[in-house]
């Protein structure tokens, strides 16, 4: 992007020069022949050419962006446009025969003032000084906002990916405190719970790379680790899990609904059938709706939400920006977590 929005600039700019020139050349009065162009042209084109890029490559940058010596710049300016002004007036006096008439028919053959002519290749000079440092400044402001964005762009992505990264160890870390706890009962469950794990780690390492899975993995995600904690329970866990809605075909970023089923199991009560965990999901072409809500542990003295739901939450502001909604419950009996996410 940096090389090539100056170049177009400079494409552009010499195109139009050359469709003038053009124009002027062949629908005006001057000799057409290919020695008198080169000789009317080629050499006041080459003059204009060193202006234009002696401020754009060395004025510029060394006096301008480095330096900051702007009263240096202009005296430069001053002299590169009187050098180059006499240089193209030697030049032309050399080939007079196509130099130093002012519009020959017009002007019946008669010569231009020296003084006047000086002046308006001085005029020429400067337009060219000007077109150089538009397009320059130009360039570096669309460089800079370019630059900008990526920057922008590359603090986004690693915080993602660090927020992203989080999400394993916490995940592993409850997990494993939960198959410690089976096995630690001796109980027939440990080898389902270690298997179960295999797989939802295989999802989180492997398939949750992408920036986008589809709704239907992350679902049956969210259901194997459901079924992973039911593990922990004799008699399994009170789970109310429902699902509405065109569930294929949809896509969603990765990782981003298991926190809240997580909190709800760490922080709730999941063994009460007359209090069960509420795991709710419609989706549609536009909408996502997922709810979970759950009893309160009072005998579990950890803040609700955690760094999951810190993680998600920040996820969801980089991810979908003004596409969600998130609306958290916390009464002094239930937690509910809502969440409408523009899928």
């Amino acid at each position: 992007m940096k090389t090539k929005t100056p170049l177009t600039g400079h494409l552009v700019f010499w195109l139009i020069v050359s469709t003038i020139l053009y124009f002027q050349v062949f629908f005006g009065r001057e000799p057409t022949t290919l020695y008198a162009f080169a000789t009317r042209h080629g050499f006041a084109s080459l003059i204009n050419i060193s202006i234009f890029y002696i401020n754009y490559t060395l004025l510029i940058p060394l006096l301008v962006k480095d330096a900051k010596r702007y009263g240096m710049y202009v005296v430069s300016i001053v002299l590169l446009i009187l050098v180059m002004t006499f240089c193209k007036l030697g030049i032309e006096s050399i080939y007079s025969n196509f130099f130093l008439k002012a519009i020959d028919e017009a002007m019946k053959g008669r010569y231009a003032e020296v003084a006047g002519y000086f002046f308006f290749n001085m005029f020429i000079s400067g337009f060219f000084v000007v077109a150089s440092s538009l397009i320059r400044f130009a360039s570096d402001w669309f460089g800079n906002e370019s630059a900008q964005k990526n920057l922008i762009r590359e603090k986004k992505e690693m915080e993602l990916q660090f927020l992203k990264s989080q999400l394993n160890p916490h995940f592993l870390f409850n997990s494993l405190n939960n198959i410690y706890s089976l096995a630690y009962q001796k109980s027939d469950k440990t080898a389902d719970a270690i298997l179960k794990l295999s797989e939802i780690m295989r999802y989180m390492i492997y398939e949750s790379n992408d920036s986008w899975v589809s709704l239907s993995k992350e679902i049956e995600y969210v259901q194997s680790f459901i079924e992973l904690q039911k593990l922990r329970f004799k008699d399994g866990a009170a789970v109310e899990f429902t699902q509405n809605g065109e569930i294929d075909n949809q896509q969603i970023v990765p990782l981003i609904l298991i926190s809240f089923v997580e909190n709800a199991f760490k922080h709730g009560v999941a063994n009460d059938p007359e209090n069960p965990i509420k795991i709710n999901i419609i989706a549609n072409q536009k909408i996502l709706h997922f709810s979970v809500s759950n009893k309160k542990n009072s005998y579990n003295k950890d803040q609700m939400g955690g760094i999951g739901l810190y993680n998600v939450e920040r996820r969801l502001q980089l991810l979908y920006p003004d596409r969600y909604k998130l609306n958290i419950v916390n009464s002094e009996t239930h937690y509910t977590s809502e969440l409408m996410l523009d899928i």
